[in-house]
């Protein structure tokens, strides 16, 4: 992240950028119960923000996530709001950000810096706030946090908990709000599991299992329908209040004692401590104990317990001045490394993926543990056999932080030459870390994507071949490279369902009228690495012919080959002069290193050349026709941005190839020309700076119509 200082205009577009990241995992977490990153990774986002606004006070948005709490409730339960709202916690990661709380409480308090200031701890237990109002001493409502201010009315469900008095006893206010945690126990949590898979086998369908308690937890309790959330061993953890007509007692642990009384349950661990030193003690205590613990915490909670004291505190955006969460850092276990398996992305990426011995951590089994790339395996010196270090971070991502076994004990883990999918060569760019599949037309892991890419608008557009189309048709057989789209027939798609006469032969005339695509065409519907539509018409152009295109790639895989055999396949230096020489072979000013080495890797492996090879039996590539007029932009860089009113871009592109002009899609010191409609934004700005010539897209029209 970038660090402070920073401009005012800087500073604003990174709260932007923060205001809407941490929104969406709010609303990932919050309310779609299904988070992408780590709490420590939420965490610091967070942090970042209230960084930022620290030094930039007068930059802090309206909707500031330090202003939010949650998210807003969406589904079919009801929304209601709560009477009183229900605020977050700030977090403390160290012991000294928690002396620094009770510092700033003494400050805001007038104290003097050696007043005792007595807190409440108690595990942060990880589950679903929810809110019990209580009238007449009778159960009446139940709401979820939502975004502090509306919750989802679960009454009926929270009905259902056994640990959820219906009623209070006399000596209760008449009106009382208890405030907890839905939780399900790690035990609970491991046999519901249990039984989803048993009733999936026994009806003949695919498992669906929660990730961990919290999410079968929030999934249970939002059931539309009660009788599925008694069917769910939900229980309830009460650690404050709402709005209440009148308070049993003028501390928290007093309070809190009323409420054990009524029948409500309250962490055995809840303790009142005289000083911080007492309260950090705890802290120990409580994390020593965390992994046997029937539920999920992820930290202990501290409250000033002066209930007076807390009155004159109040509240700061989001969360009270008189509480903060004293977070845990990511619960770790040993297991063993069984194996390392490669898994190929859909863009050929391939992935090292350690599975493990099945471990617990933090209540969830761990199997799997992501090794990102061949360096962090390299850094780590991990192998199978080896006992590892696994860390949930922030509770959520499994990932290898330590490896416990001797270097000397076990033979280096060697990442693999090639692809485990289709025995395609594994290749590496010089700089990159991703070791990546070249057998990009052949490869099972990719060939969906590669047949969307291929039949998409840009490519060879062939109207009515959709993703949805091309993925049922590769799942029954039908198709699994290019080629096999040209031989499809009527009657195959015929027998199949929703297809009619109709639209079975619009779609085989849609497929035979591109059997002549243009070069360019061709070539970017390859999904070449690198090769994108303007790449793919330099080398149209350059080349002019299939046949003329097809010599270059046979002399630059020969040059290739006999390199690599002399170097080596891992010599980034090497391999980078490698790519300037082939570079020089493609011939093409705007094709350099890296785009040259990736093309000729793509004709090298035998595989991508026979899946060419077939295709090329279906099709013939229409040699490109110079059809250029002289033109004052002629040899020339042109960039179109901003809304065209008058042409397509596509038909802008046209027409300035048309002019013997280039087409660019970035402004820089290379481009000559920019052609601007109605909101261009920074790349007219980045023109302006380099002293590039703009016009507007009547001056170009006006170009156009006076080129011979």
């Amino acid at each position: 992240m970038t660090a402070l200082p920073m401009t005012d205009e800087t500073a604003a577009a990174e709260l932007a950028h923060l205001a809407a990241e941490i929104a969406r995992h709010n609303r990932l977490y919050h309310a779609d119960d299904a988070p992408e990153i780590s709490d420590a990774d939420y965490d610091a986002l967070v942090r970042r923000n209230n960084a930022i606004e620290g030094a930039f006070p007068h930059l802090i948005r309206a909707d500031s996530p330090s202003r939010q709490v949650g998210a807003a409730p969406a589904g079919h339960l009801a929304k209601v709001a709560h009477a009183r709202p229900m605020t977050s916690l700030d977090n403390a990661f160290s012991d000294e950000e928690v002396e620094e709380f009770v510092a700033r409480v003494r400050r805001f308090l007038r104290l003097e810096d050696d007043a005792s200031v007595a807190l409440t701890a108690e595990p942060k237990i990880d589950g679903l706030s929810c809110s019990l109002r209580y009238e007449n001493r009778r159960l009446v409502q139940a709401l979820t946090r939502g975004d502090g201010t509306t919750g989802e009315d679960v009454t009926a469900n929270v009905r259902t908990i056994t640990d959820i008095p219906g009623t209070l006893p006399p000596e209760a206010p008449n009106v009382f709000e208890v405030r907890g945690e839905v939780y399900m126990a790690k035990a609970d949590f491991a046999a519901l599991n249990k039984r989803l898979a048993d009733e999936a086998v026994d009806a003949g369908k695919q498992a669906r299992q929660f990730a961990n308690p919290r999410n079968a937890a929030a999934g249970s309790l939002r059931q539309k329908e009660a009788t599925v959330t008694a069917q769910r061993p939900l229980r309830f953890l009460a650690h404050g209040w709402g709005e209440t007509a009148a308070l049993p007692g003028e501390t928290q642990e007093a309070v809190v004692a009323a409420i054990r009384r009524w029948g409500f349950p309250v962490a055995s661990d809840f303790a009142r401590t005289e000083s911080v030193g007492d309260a950090l003690a705890r802290y120990r205590e409580i994390e020593a104990k965390r992994a046997d613990l029937p539920f999920d915490i992820d930290g202990v909670v501290y409250k000033v317990d002066r209930l007076d004291w807390q009155e004159r505190l109040g509240f700061v955006a989001r969360a009270p001045r008189w509480a903060i969460a004293h977070k845990f850092p990511a619960e770790r276990a040993q297991t063993t490394l069984n194996s390392i398996d490669i898994q190929v992305g859909r863009t050929g990426k391939l992935t090292p993926v350690a599975k493990l011995e099945p471990v617990t951590v933090g209540g969830v089994v761990v199997r799997n543990a992501t090794l990102h790339n061949a360096d962090e395996v390299a850094r780590l010196g991990v192998r199978p056999g080896d006992r590892v270090v696994v860390q949930r971070a922030g509770d959520v991502i499994p990932q290898i932080v330590e490896n416990l076994t001797a270097a000397e004990e076990l033979q280096p883990w060697i990442f693999p030459t090639h692809c485990p999918e289709c025995g395609s060569e594994a290749v590496r760019e010089p700089g990159e870390v991703d070791w990546r599949c070249s057998g990009g037309l052949v490869c099972p892991a990719q060939q969906v994507e590669r047949l969307r890419h291929f039949a998409s608008r840009h490519a060879l557009d062939i109207e009515g071949l959709g993703i949805t189309t091309i993925e049922s048709f590769f799942a029954d057989g039908l198709i699994a490279t290019p080629a096999d789209i040209f031989r499809l027939r009527e009657q195959q798609l015929l027998a199949r369902e929703r297809w009619a006469e109709v639209s079975a032969r619009n779609l085989i005339a849609a497929i035979d009228a591109k059997r002549q695509p243009p070069l360019d065409r061709f070539l970017f519907g390859l999904g070449i690495r690198h090769i994108g539509e303007v790449t793919a018409r330099d080398l149209a152009r350059r080349w002019t012919s299939w046949d003329a295109f097809r010599a270059m790639i046979r002399a630059g895989v020969k040059k290739r080959d006999s390199m690599l055999q002399a170097i080596g396949e891992t010599d980034d230096k090497l391999l980078a002069r490698t790519a300037k020489e082939l570079a020089t072979i493609v011939d093409t000013k705007q094709v350099g290193p890296e785009v040259a080495l990736a093309l000729i890797d793509f004709f090298a492996e035998q595989r991508n050349e026979a899946a060419v090879a077939d295709l090329l039996s279906q099709l013939q590539p229409a040699d490109v026709v110079h059809e250029t007029r002289s033109s004052e932009v002629s040899g020339q860089t042109v960039v179109f941005t901003g809304t065209l009113e008058t042409m397509s871009r596509d038909e802008a592109k046209a027409q300035a190839e048309s002019l013997g002009a280039r087409v660019a899609s970035s402004v820089s010191a290379k481009t000559d020309l920019v052609v601007v409609g109605p909101g261009a934004g920074s790349k007219a700005k980045k023109a302006a700076e380099l002293g590039i010539r703009v016009i507007d897209e009547a001056a170009w029209q006006q170009l156009v119509a006076s080129a011979e």
